[in-house]
């Protein structure tokens, strides 16, 4: 088994290196404006998956995956060497889409915002249906108790 913290400081690594190898040694015309957000391995330190973000349309977004797919021969073999490992990983790249789910959930805590005020903005003027108070309130025990004065003293009883 390995040791997780092995397996996370290799995944920064791989990080680190892929983004350094995409700015500096690949020079595919299809790359777009590309940033590295994660990196993750297996285990057993076998597959490696790379998060990447791209600044553009859908367009850019397919030419950019074409060229990390084109070019993972070239950075798979760059991460074995640089790693030291017996087995170079496999690199998957996976399209990072944070930044549609972030406008997702902005776009719902907008809406959700709307809906309270129309809420609040419909009960300010709302009125009851029938009385305010709907239900039976009866009256206090306690306060009849302490008019007849039956009450036992609550200090103690000798019961033994």
């Amino acid at each position: 088994m390995t040791d997780p913290a092995k397996v996370r400081r290799h995944a920064e690594r791989i990080r680190e290196l892929v983004a350094s190898v995409v700015r500096s040694q690949i020079k595919d015309p299809r790359l777009g404006m590309i940033t590295i957000t994660d990196a993750r391995i297996t285990a057993d330190l076998r597959d490696a998956t790379v998060f990447y973000t791209v600044l553009g349309d859908a367009a850019a977004q397919a030419s950019t995956a074409a060229a990390l797919e084109s070019a993972k021969g070239m950075l798979r073999s760059t991460v074995g060497k640089a790693l030291g490992l017996r087995h170079s990983p496999t690199l998957t790249f996976v399209l990072d889409d944070v930044q549609d789910q972030v406008k997702h959930i902005d776009d719902l805590l907008a809406a959700a915002r709307n809906a309270d005020a129309e809420v609040q903005r419909l009960a300010a003027h709302a009125q009851y249906a029938g009385e305010a108070q709907p239900y039976r309130v009866e009256e206090d025990e306690d306060a009849e108790v302490e008019e007849t004065g039956d009450e036992e003293p609550r200090g103690g009883s000798d019961r033994r």
